[in-house]
């Protein structure tokens, strides 16, 4: 395949910190490559360097006259008020009906295309049309950099459909390991200042590099016990006239050795956590009821009522603008109810973790004594230290200012400190941003295994799936517990995408009239549409009518052998369910008879 950009000998160093050292590598036409390292190793720096915006200090960075490079602008290059039309078509002066069928395969159509000002649109969307316009330009190479950050799961889907069918080349910068494979085919790992190109997916790669570690600590094994056999030799026969010469030729033996000797470099230290364990009593976790959220201007969400119990792992899952901080930011306390209540169980402080919260840090204090002042009063200086040290902050780390720490550096501050309070609920929005994909698994694997109740907000699939037991949906201003898993749920939402993504981009001015029938093109849409969301909406009633049937029959059958067991809790438990079974069922009967009269006009 054709070469699009050749580095060569790339030096770069920021002060003391070497981020590349005669670094070099290939990048091909329609090569789609995952690009890894720890925070702070290099890889921001390189799609700047690619981009033009930083200079190498030393190295060639050729680029073929073919290239057509484009990435994703940080910055908003619209205007709040102006339509997605009507910028596309200035930012990118290509005609309307283009700008039209790219903005809807990420499902900005209709109204949301013409008539809604771009302001009003939620982040999610406001991203669906940065990266439209960037696509528009008609690229071969795109740059990526950590584009999953701050997408809803949505918005998330439909940019790894776009990337996977995309006849061009990229490199993706991102620690969702379930991203990546998804849509890269070839992994280039950044690590102590060298750039390192592997023709196959990240764990492919990670399986290869540690295979290729064991087999050089293997040979250096070997290599070590042929030198103390031959040492052995020269020790017991030097002495010895008629043994010399070959004492000698044992000597040269040893030094060749050597020379085969690989070398294994002082590996990156390893992300440990530990979540200092709580104490807590069984029970419920929060209660809400009949709760309504919003501002004093806006209602986001009403009629809320969920139950957890301590010890959950929640995950709140939605589109973006749908409510999920405002939610969290509510009981947390950050928020006043607009009516309803929730209650914490007995003794439960919270610890809330904010998107933005590591910005906020005060760059003059050091990181030990962040972490101090965030710790409960008497905690042992080693155990400040031992928690540092699972967030890599090890030795003089600790001493280190705020003000120098990147951005990944300083969200692992704040996740330390947050641990330190030792509160038995954690509220975490968004805590996998800025983490490498080591942390974050580290991280995943702290919380499945912490006592206490957790409730998070993540578009890593694989976080999510690992940690969460339990999901609270927050859909067109309802927010219920999801009865089915994380992966139905993923599932579903894929349905609706695909439902969607295959619908034209149509409007009202455009409606076709078929053979005769009274029901227009766009009508048979809508009504397709609104089939497929009753469908979902039936299979999630039917996966909660059978597990609370479940629930439901352990009681009883726990009651029929131990009658002694009857408490007054479980009874009302039991009504509880008998009531949920009952209305699933008028539910299910509902949305089956609405079915078959929308089946029935297509």
């Amino acid at each position: 395949m054709k070469i699009l950009i050749q580095i060569n000998k790339l030096d770069k160093c920021y002060g003391h910190q070497v981020l590349f050292d005669q670094a070099s590598i290939t990048l091909q036409e329609k090569q789609k490559t995952g690009v890894i390292g720890r925070n702070g190793c290099g890889k921001s720096t390189l799609c700047n360097m690619i981009t033009g915006e930083i200079e190498p200090d030393a190295g060639v960075i050729d680029k073929s006259s073919t290239l057509r490079l484009s990435y994703l602008e940080q910055s908003d290059p619209f205007t709040p008020d102006e339509t997605v039309i009507h910028f596309l078509q200035r930012h990118t002066g290509k005609e309307e009906w283009e700008c039209g069928k790219l903005a809807g395969k990420f499902l900005i159509k209709n109204e949301l295309l013409d008539k809604t000002p771009i302001g009003k649109l939620s982040g999610g969307f406001q991203t669906r049309v940065k990266l439209t316009a960037m696509l528009l330009s008609e690229p071969n190479f795109l740059i990526l950099d950590e584009p999953t950050n701050f997408l809803d799961l949505r918005t998330l889907l439909l940019l790894e459909t776009f990337l996977r069918d995309y006849n061009g080349a990229f490199i993706i910068v991102s620690h969702d390991r379930e991203f990546l494979m998804k849509t890269c085919k070839s992994t280039l790992e950044i690590e102590n200042g060298k750039m390192t190109m592997f023709p196959g997916n990240v764990e492919e790669y990670l399986v290869y590099k540690e295979e290729k570690k064991e087999l050089a600590r293997q040979a250096n094994i070997n290599i070590e016990q042929r030198q103390k056999t031959l040492e052995s030799f020269i020790t017991r026969f030097k002495s010895k006239a008629s043994k010399a010469r070959q004492a000698q030729s044992k000597q040269k033996q040893i030094k060749r050795l050597e020379k085969n000797r690989i070398v294994i470099k002082n590996p990156l230290k390893i992300v440990k956590i530990r979540i200092p364990s709580v104490k807590i009593k069984k029970g419920f976790a929060l209660k809400c009821r009949d709760m309504q959220i919003g501002y004093p201007e806006k209602n986001v969400a009403s009629e809320i009522n969920i139950d957890v119990n301590i010890g959950d792992k929640v995950a709140i899952l939605g589109d973006n603008g749908q409510g999920k901080t405002t939610f969290m930011k509510t009981i947390a306390g950050g928020l006043p109810l607009k009516s309803g209540k929730y209650d914490w169980g007995y003794g439960l402080n919270v610890s809330y973790y904010a998107q933005h919260v590591y910005a906020e840090l005060h760059s003059k204090e050091s990181v030990y004594s962040y972490l101090d002042s965030k710790a409960i009063r008497m905690t042992p200086r080693q155990e400040i230290l031992d928690l540092a040290g699972s967030f890599l902050f090890r030795g003089v780390d600790v001493e280190k200012s705020i003000s120098i720490l990147s951005g990944g550096e300083r969200a692992r501050l704040c996740l330390a400190g947050l641990l330190l309070s030792r509160n038995p609920v954690l509220i975490l929005d968004e805590p996998t941003n800025h983490l490498d994909f080591e942390t974050v698994e580290a991280f995943a694997n702290a919380l499945k295994a912490f006592n206490g109740t957790v409730f998070f907000v993540s578009h890593d699939r694989t976080f999510v799936n690992f940690v969460a037991n339990k999901i609270i949906d927050i859909k067109d201003s309802r927010i219920s517990l999801y009865p089915g898993e994380y992966e139905e749920y993923v599932y579903s939402l894929q349905q609706e995408i695909k439902m969607e993504t295959e619908a034209p981009v149509i409007s009202e001015n455009t409606e076709q009239t078929i053979s005769g029938n009274k029901v227009s093109y766009l009508q048979r849409k809508k009504i397709k549409s609104k089939i497929n969301k009753i469908k979902n909406k039936i299979k999630i009633i039917e996966t909660d009518f059978k597990s609370k049937e479940r629930e439901k029959g352990e009681i009883e059958h726990r009651f029929s052998f131990n009658p002694a067991s009857y408490t007054k809790d479980l009874a009302v438990k039991l009504r509880e369910l008998q009531g949920q079974i009952e209305e699933n069922e008028t539910l299910w009967i509902e949305l089956n008879e609405e079915l078959s009269k929308l089946e029935s006009q297509i």
